[in-house]
């Protein structure tokens, strides 16, 4: 393979011999029939950071891109055909075609990667090769929590850009928790009202004496919702909504005390929580309590609408959480305890299992389908249920031999909020150290798992967590540069954890952390946090030692 200092590393890269591509002010771009999405991106991004006019042309036009569809490539597959008469794209759909597209950008260099042109308008050459590429998984996803801190609409916008060029195509939302309410729901206006902010925030670990005594909160509008699947859509990412039940729950229980359990705490004395960790508060299994999510989801089932024609292998899902949920106040509450002797239930942990159940029917009769995290799978699921799998490997070998799809995620791994080297200057350090090489190391497929049991995984994800990540620039710091590794596990064919060449990764890097200067990605130096990146004196909660591998 030729180094091309690409991420994540394609399947195949050919020395064409046939000189070089100039790319230029006459350069032209003809899109073929299904490729004008991608024909809009390129004009308005690539055209806008080299300044270039990228004018329309017939298909058969020398020296331009041409993009078209090829049905002899494979879903998202693409080549990239580089040689002195112009630059071909050919997706086996119009997604194959974008990340065709986005692998163009990386070989234009990192003034590519800006909004405007940072000199005169200048001709590049690309050296003539050939690129034939696939992502080895569907589901390729970054989850966001924007409940914990609230993300502006800007910048969610601007992450599905850094997805977009990392290959990834899969965005979950998570929109609700103890600590925050993020999406206006018509019928119900105090979820917003009262349950999007709260009067203080603790600043580090929930063991940290300090506190922010500035209010914090927001939310997006329906039709910031809307622009914001739309924007998805235009870059082949999926958003999948995750609304959290039936615990971490107090934000929603602030806006409306009767959700809780009434009958052993006052509900109405609750704000939304302004600490971390997980709320003993949650949500009473009443037949009000259902009525109340129905009408929540059926505003948001408009909001986040099934695309199977873009998204055939995972379009509706509906994430509704049910993780950790406390069951101190049901075995407290006799409304609770009445439920289960009405349902012949064997205990709390089967009243959650009753109320997860109901919602993952709910859905499949409006053709839509559940995932949860794997605490789901204790009380059984209907079939086209699916598992986020984040305690380990084992959730998602349940889910799969059962016959379950799943998404593995397991927190040793690939959740972002963990912190990335052992040394003191780390910011507000968390759990177990992950570094690059680890996440670049990361193998999604459980290797106990049989070839039929391992089709069931659709793919993997990173998340991120953001108790302590105040603002975009902690963000970025957690994310950068392992998603890049973690895209690059997601996307290509590797070898075994072992067999990988994390050497060559980092080379590839060199390029790469160019492109992420570009667009203002504070990404953690591989050298360590610069001055601006520390937290001193912020307390954190560092986990010394390997995580266990279950």
């Amino acid at each position: 393979m030729m180094d091309t200092g690409l991420i994540p590393a394609p399947l195949a890269v050919e020395g064409g011999g046939r000189g070089a591509f100039t790319f230029g002010v006459d350069t032209t771009l003809s899109a073929g029939p299904g490729t004008e999405g991608t024909e809009r991106w390129l004009r308005s991004t690539l055209g806008a950071a080299l300044g270039l006019p990228l004018r329309p042309a017939p298909q058969d036009a020398p020296g331009g891109v041409r993009l078209l569809l090829d049905d002899t490539l494979g879903a998202e597959a693409y080549r990239l055909d580089i040689s002195d008469a112009g630059a071909e794209i050919r997706g086996g759909d119009a997604a194959g075609v974008f990340w065709g597209a986005q692998t163009l950008r990386q070989l234009l260099g990192p003034d590519a990667f800006r909004r405007a042109p940072v000199g005169p308008v200048t001709s590049r050459e690309i050296a003539a090769r050939t690129i034939e590429d696939a992502p080895r998984f569907r589901w390729r996803g970054l989850m966001l929590d924007v409940a914990r801190h609230f993300m502006p609409k800007e910048g969610v916008l601007r992450y599905l850009d850094l997805l977009a060029a990392h290959k990834l195509n899969v965005f979950h939302f998570h929109l609700s928790d103890d600590q925050g309410w993020r999406v206006q729901i018509k019928r119900y206006p105090k979820l917003t009202e009262v349950g999007s902010w709260r009067a203080r925030t603790k600043f580090g670990h929930r063991a940290s004496p300090l506190w922010d005594d500035k209010p914090h909160g927001g939310f997006y509008t329906q039709d910031d919702i809307r622009e914001i699947v739309a924007y998805a859509a235009d870059r082949h990412i999926a958003v999948v909504p995750e609304i959290d039940i039936p615990g971490h729950s107090q934000a929603a229980i602030a806006a409306y005390p009767e959700l809780g359990n009434t009958d052993v705490i006052d509900t109405t004395s609750l704000t939304v929580w302004d600490n971390w960790g997980i709320a003993k508060n949650v949500l009473a299994p009443t037949d009000n309590t259902l009525r109340f999510y129905e009408g929540v989801f059926e505003e948001l089932l408009d909001l986040f609408p099934a695309d199977p024609a873009r998204f055939p292998e995972f379009s509706g899902f509906f994430h509704i959480g049910g993780d950790e949920c406390p069951k101190d106040q049901w075995k407290e509450s006799a409304t609770a305890q009445a439920r289960i002797k009405e349902l012949g239930l064997a205990d709390e942990n089967a009243l959650q299992s009753w109320i997860i159940r109901h919602f993952d029917n709910w859905l499949s009769e409006r053709g839509r389908r559940l995932i949860g995290w794997d605490e789901i799978l204790e009380g059984g699921l209907a079939p086209g249920a699916a598992v986020s799998s984040w305690r380990g490997y084992q959730g998602g070998v349940t889910a799969a031999r059962a016959g379950h799809d799943v998404v593995m995620c397991p927190e040793q791994h690939v959740y972002l909020d963990y912190r990335q080297a052992a040394g003191e200057d780390e910011p507000v350090p968390i759990a177990y150290v992950r570094t690059l090489e680890d996440v670049y190391r990361f193998e999604p497929v459980p290797q106990q798992l049989t070839e039929a049991e391992a089709r069931h995984v659709l793919g993997t994800q990173a998340n991120l967590w953001t108790e302590v990540m105040e603002d975009h620039t902690r963000v970025d710091y957690q994310a950068f540069p392992r998603l890049a590794a973690f895209a690059e596990v997601a996307w290509s064919r590797l070898p075994a954890p072992a067999e990988r060449d994390f050497a060559g990764f980092e080379h590839r890097m060199t390029d790469h952390y160019a492109r992420l200067d570009a667009l203002g990605v504070g990404y953690r130096p591989p050298a360590g946090p610069l001055p601006w990146q520390r937290r001193p004196g912020v307390l954190g909660r560092p986990i010394e030692g390997a995580p266990p591998n279950v």
